[in-house]
């Protein structure tokens, strides 16, 4: 059974009180100074153009907070996290479970809740195995960044009932589908006790077939407290018909290595003293 929240009962964030006034300010100036018509909608259509870039844009924070890098004591604890997107995959998976444990490293997966539902075993072994299984809502919609305020309570709260029953772990992190999301998204997350993680730097690997790309985007500049996003599911593929991520993830945990730089699960990396 679902405990989120009424909807009712939901806070706004700033932006909407930000916009709130920017209408009635246009308003007013429309009704008084009837030649400034023109200026008071302009202020209003800008302001509307200002929060679609702002939920167009993952790494923003203009909408709520937004973790886009670990924090400072994670930094000093010479961490990264790297997060895997859009599974469990039952051929990807269980491959890229085997990499990491060869490396030592740990991984965060923000999985759909449909796939975790139907490969509930796979997800259960991600946690097994030390890594960390977070909230990539409950079917992926496509639409999600249209969604309003009932929609995103009950796209979460039903992803977060099927990962917490199936891992036995409550998910404390949430990834929109590709980062796009709108200000309904914020006062929702925080009703649940989600925290929204986008990243530092991603290969856009669910497009690009060229490895050696991938990994470049995400070594370039690579630095404790980054946060980096690579995908077990809908995965490209090389011109070999292998999953990218498969094959950039030994370059990238030998990068780790090298540069002293140990991987760990969002949970353990944004803990702070």
């Amino acid at each position: 059974m679902s405990h989120a929240p009424p909807v009712s009962a939901l806070p706004l964030p700033p932006i909407f009180t930000v916009s709130v006034v920017v209408h009635l300010a246009a308003l007013a100036t429309a009704f008084w100074l009837p030649g400034a018509w023109p200026w008071a909608v302009g202020a209003v259509v800008l302001n509307h153009a200002l929060i679609t870039a702002a939920g167009l844009t993952p790494r923003s924070s203009v909408l709520g907070p937004n973790v886009t890098r670990l924090p400072a004591a994670a930094v000093a604890r010479r961490e990264v996290a790297l997060t895997i997107d859009d599974g469990p995959d039952p051929e990807v998976t269980p491959q890229v479970l085997d990499l990491l444990d060869a490396h030592g490293q740990r991984a965060t997966f923000f999985c759909i809740a449909e796939r975790v539902a139907a490969h509930p075993g796979l997800a259960r072994e991600i946690v097994a195995r030390g890594h960390s299984v977070q909230n990539h809502t409950a079917r992926h919609r496509h639409n999600f960044s249209f969604l309003g305020p009932r929609g995103y309570v009950a796209e979460l709260s039903r992803a977060q009932e099927v990962l917490t029953q199936v891992t036995g772990q409550r998910p404390s992190c949430f990834r929109a589908p590709a980062g796009l999301r709108n200000p309904f998204l914020a006062p929702v997350l925080r009703r649940l006790g989600l925290s929204l993680v986008s990243w530092t730097r991603r290969g856009f690997d669910t497009r690009e077939r060229d490895p050696s790309k991938v990994l470049e985007r995400l070594v370039r500049g690579l630095a404790a407290g980054d946060i980096l996003l690579l995908h077990d599911g809908n995965a490209a593929r090389t011109a070999g018909g292998q999953p990218i991520v498969l094959a950039v993830l030994p370059a990238l945990l030998a990068r780790l290595e090298t540069d002293r730089l140990r991987a760990v699960t969002l949970p353990e990396g944004l803990k702070t003293p």
